[in-house]
């Protein structure tokens, strides 16, 4: 048993057309109706309008990514309240048009987070960087948060300080744009006046507080979830450690065993990426797969390559500091036990060949991506010929 191959789509206003992701070979596609605000209902007619779409191509659409959690909801402030109703009865119209998995994240404020979208490889190829130093340097001297300096120790000030000395204003005008990109399936950006306001509404949110936030929104959404047959999925951080003075919650193995004993259900459980867990030394991938793999319902699969300073770059998928092989063939075995072909995707793809000349959602790229998949789909033909 294969696993499910997709490819994210952010929609018809995506450069990368649904006929390039059949053409790779995808079964399904992963997307959202990134034009409804969040907090508000995804109505029928919508979901129905871009599932034919998908299916007009000869796909399916069966993993949303994502069905957005409100600030709101995560602060518990304003109009959180009806936000997690209109939540459920979103979830109740994907159910109605045979949506099966909903993914999720709960990150305060900014989603992912990167200092460089165009990182060059010795290949060539162009990678997502994250250099721990330029986004301190950041935090400290260009959107200059107040009290930032509480947050990093005196070396990782004074290495962000000589980073700030020794780069030129056009890096760092760049670090900053890419630090300020805005929700995937957005072109736009971030102000500082934006994150600045952000940042203090979450202000004597600590991350246990949080976390009773998340079990709070999931007590709410998990039943109904699981009375319509759907998965919730949620995402790791990325990357998962705290982002400018901000708990993240869905970083660590033992978030992750925490947010699945807050609702003991079939429906509440995890999306399995890889490349956000595998930045952490302390993740080991395969105790988490072996421990919660009962509870994991979509799969991002990409590498990444870290060093001892906290910077890391996406890797290519088969070759980085997280050995795909054996986690490939953890995952078939975990498919095989469960009877399942879980849905998966090649995460975060390199820029290649005339993709260099192309806007694109960063990471999101067509034919990195397609590389990526090509590499993860022999992979498991080979490893399931040596265990069948």
């Amino acid at each position: 048993m294969f696993m499910q191959e997709t490819m994210r789509w952010f929609g018809p206003h995506d450069i990368v057309r649904l006929s390039d992701i059949r053409q790779a070979g995808c079964e399904g596609v992963v997307t959202a109706l990134h034009q409804i605000p969040v907090g508000e209902v995804w109505p029928i007619a919508a979901i129905e309008e871009r599932k034919a779409m998908i299916e007009k191509e000869g796909m399916s659409w069966t993993v949303v990514e994502s069905l957005p959690v409100s600030e709101d909801i995560k602060r518990q402030s304003g109009d959180y309240k009806t936000h997690i109703a209109y939540y459920k009865e979103s979830l109740q119209n994907l159910a109605a048009c045979g949506i099966k998995v909903i993914t999720y994240n709960f990150m305060p404020v900014m989603d992912w987070v990167r200092t460089d979208i165009s990182y060059t490889l010795p290949s060539g190829g162009k990678a997502l960087y994250f250099e721990r130093a330029a986004f301190i340097a950041f935090d400290l001297f260009m959107l200059k948060r107040p009290l930032a300096e509480n947050d990093y120790t005196p070396a990782a000030i004074a290495t962000a300080e000589h980073w700030w000395e020794t780069h030129a204003d056009a890096e760092k005008q760049a670090v900053f744009q890419n630090a300020m990109l805005g929700l995937p399936g957005s072109t736009g950006r971030f102000t500082p006046a934006e994150i600045l306001a952000a940042l203090d509404s979450y202000k004597g949110i600590d991350t246990a507080r949080l976390k009773a936030h998340l079990f709070y929104f999931l007590r709410e959404v998990v039943p109904v979830a699981e009375s319509l047959g759907l998965k919730m999925a949620v995402h790791p951080d990325d990357p998962p450690y705290p982002v400018l003075g901000l708990p993240r919650i869905v970083s660590t193995a033992q978030d992750l065993r925490d947010i699945i004993a807050s609702v003991p259900s079939p429906a509440n459980g995890l999306c399995f990426c890889s490349g956000s867990l595998g930045v952490r030394p302390d993740n080991d991938l395969m105790s988490i797969i072996a421990e919660l793999g009962a509870h994991i319902h979509f799969l991002h699969l990409r590498n990444t390559r870290r060093d001892e300073q906290g910077n890391f770059f996406e890797a290519d998928h088969l070759n980085g500091d997280v050995d795909m092989v054996a986690v490939v063939r953890a995952l078939l075995l975990l498919m095989k036990e469960r009877r399942v072909a879980l849905p998966v995707r090649p995460d975060h793809g390199h820029q290649l060949l005339d993709d260099h000349t192309k806007t694109t959602y960063p990471g999101y790229s067509a034919i990195g991506r397609l590389k990526g998949l090509a590499e993860l789909r022999g992979l498991q033909r080979g490893l399931a010929s040596i265990l069948s």
